[in-house]
């Protein structure tokens, strides 16, 4: 397929071409530093689950010296790269979004083709996806993650303490799987690319096999805004691989030193598993399975609760349920007013066409694990979604379900907290607010969850809300979950296993801390010192000195 936007890049050898076609046709390629390679350890194509077709051109995928060539050139930019100005390394992740822009309409036909998400939603994917690396740059540009400390020598003191500095430097060479549901916002230059490559740590992607013709678009603007900018070779690099295998490998070579995954359980912990195994072992970031409970509290419940229901339905079916925030369980008190929002809710669904999934394989999983609720004692099937709705009657149509049960059915069948990915949510009747409070204290670890409430549940509210403090990453009130704003307030994360690790958020502003570790130095003399640790400040960065912090 030929691109329309004009633009030069390197070709195979580094040398620049002022040739569009060069530029914008798809070849097949991986991207090793500043090489476009054609793997030959085997062949993918593209798929496209709306019509069951495949998408030409074949992708060659990655030797084992393909794999070992990338994380070796990331091994040896690290150091290089780390120590590049500030300045420098905002300006990368600000070239790197203008370069996406200038791919052109034909970024969202390709992600489109390869998806099955229409172009609207893709285009304000692209849109997030770069005011993620912009958001980084301005990160990169304050300096504030560098968390740059200074602790005086206080010689006179009994013992006498130390000249004490400390701030925070990269990891090193971080490896980024892309995600299934966000073609471009979670894979190649995505969140995890961006935030790693903010905090200084070289990058190697293993594209998502759904999205080959997208990634190489995306991995060939990164690769020219990396020449552009005078950035060491190996500061990125993107490989293709078909099944575990590679990785399996890419996790364990000892080149890596962190991992971010957007995926399944199963896939993640596959990973963690590897990365602990090693003899290096390495953090893997992985966020994983969340089913983001919503809970109707019974006034907000008795005040709005059946305008509330196609809000609830609207926000379950979007993207075809493929949000990693899909609001998959509700939560009220049996009655009157929660029947009446289940009638809604019900009528709301039934309206729902079915739309393509991403991939053949979630298609099969989401048809597999309908069939398999359908034999959950005690859980009723309130409304289906219509059937198929695409042109060509035809593909990976996911229908959406929803479901009912009582909190006791809940409580005993496991199975009912496994998340579903696609347009299915489970609602539990609770007898009264302590059952509700069971429900939630039985919950696992998720990404969000939301609280429809007025001025009268402020006392249940505030009974809750310690609860889900413990239990997930973000707190809404009054809204839906799908939705995720970039900005430095946002935790897009949570308890196991909603992640592998509570700690961090793979969006927003301190995703940087993911890729960062604390060095202190002690009684180093000034001249060795780095910048932001010198006694003249200057970055004139905002640090902490004696505990105090002090701007500029």
């Amino acid at each position: 397929m030929i691109l329309t936007a004009a633009a030069s890049f390197p070709g195979r050898g580094g040398a620049f071409f002022s040739n569009q076609e060069t530029f914008m046709n798809i070849q097949g390629e991986m991207i090793i530093g500043r090489q476009a390679v054609r793997g030959s350890a085997g062949s993918l194509r593209a798929y496209n689950p709306a019509t069951q077709a495949e998408i030409e051109p074949d992708f060659g995928t990655a030797t084992v010296d393909d794999l070992a060539s990338a994380c070796q050139l990331a091994e040896q930019a690290s150091d290089a790269y780390r120590a590049m100005p500030l300045e420098q390394r905002a300006r990368f992740l600000e070239t790197i979004a203008e370069k996406i822009l200038a791919i052109g309409p034909v970024l969202i036909e390709r992600a489109a083709q390869e998806s099955g998400l229409p172009a609207a939603r893709l285009e304000g994917e692209r849109g997030r996806t770069v005011n993620q690396l912009r958001l980084f740059a301005k990160v990169v540009r304050d300096g504030h993650f560098l968390e740059a400390t200074l602790d005086a020598a206080l010689p006179q003191r009994t013992p006498p303490r130390p000249d004490l500095r400390m701030r925070k430097i990269p990891l090193g060479p971080v490896a980024v799987f892309g995600a299934s549901n966000f073609p471009l916002a979670f894979s190649v230059a995505g969140g995890d690319t961006a935030s790693a490559l903010a905090a200084g740590c070289p990058v190697v992607v293993k594209a998502h096999n759904a999205h080959l013709g997208t990634s190489e678009l995306v991995a060939k603007a990164v690769r020219e805004a990396a020449e552009e900018c005078g950035m060491p070779e190996g500061v990125f690099s993107m490989l293709i691989g078909e099944g575990n295998q590679i990785g399996a490998d890419l996790v364990g070579h000892p080149a890596i030193k962190a991992v971010g995954f957007t995926g399944s359980r199963g896939g993640g912990l596959a990973l963690v598993r590897i990365a602990a195994a090693r003899r290096e072992p390495i953090p893997v970031y992985a966020e994983m399975s969340s089913i983001n409970p919503l809970f109707l509290l019974p006034g907000a419940l008795a005040e709005k609760g059946a305008t509330l229901a196609p809000g609830f339905v609207d926000s379950l079916v979007l993207g075809v349920g493929q949000f990693c925030t899909n609001p998959g369980l509700v939560i009220g008190l049996a009655g009157e007013q929660l029947e009446a929002f289940t009638a809604a809710a019900a009528q709301a669904l039934a309206a729902k066409g079915a739309g393509t999934m991403l991939t053949a394989g979630i298609h099969k999983a989401y048809v597999d694990a309908i069939e398999k609720r359908g034999g959950v004692p005690g859980l009723t099937l309130v409304a289906r979604g219509t059937g198929v709705t695409n042109a060509e009657g035809q593909g990976c149509a996911g229908q959406a379900a929803l479901y009912l049960c009582d909190a006791a059915t809940f409580l005993a069948n496991p199975a009912l907290e496994e998340e579903i990915f696609g347009p299915a949510s489970v609602m539990i009747a609770c007898r009264d607010e302590a059952e509700m409070l069971a429900v939630a204290n039985h919950l696992e670890g998720q990404l969000t969850a939301t609280v429809h409430a007025t001025s009268a549940d402020l006392s249940i509210a505030g009974q809750l809300l310690p609860v889900l403090e413990r239990k997930v990453g973000r707190i809404l009130f009054n809204g839906f979950p799908t939705g995720v704003e970039v900005s430095h307030a946002m935790v897009h994360g949570g308890p196991f296993p909603a992640t592998s690790d509570s700690r961090t958020t793979s969006v927003g502003a301190t995703a940087i801390e993911r890729f960062l570790r604390p060095v202190c130095y002690q009684d180093v003399p000034s001249e060795l010192l780095p910048q932001e640790l010198r006694d003249a400040n200057p970055l004139g960065l905002a640090r902490v000195i004696d505990g105090q912090l002090r701007v500029g």
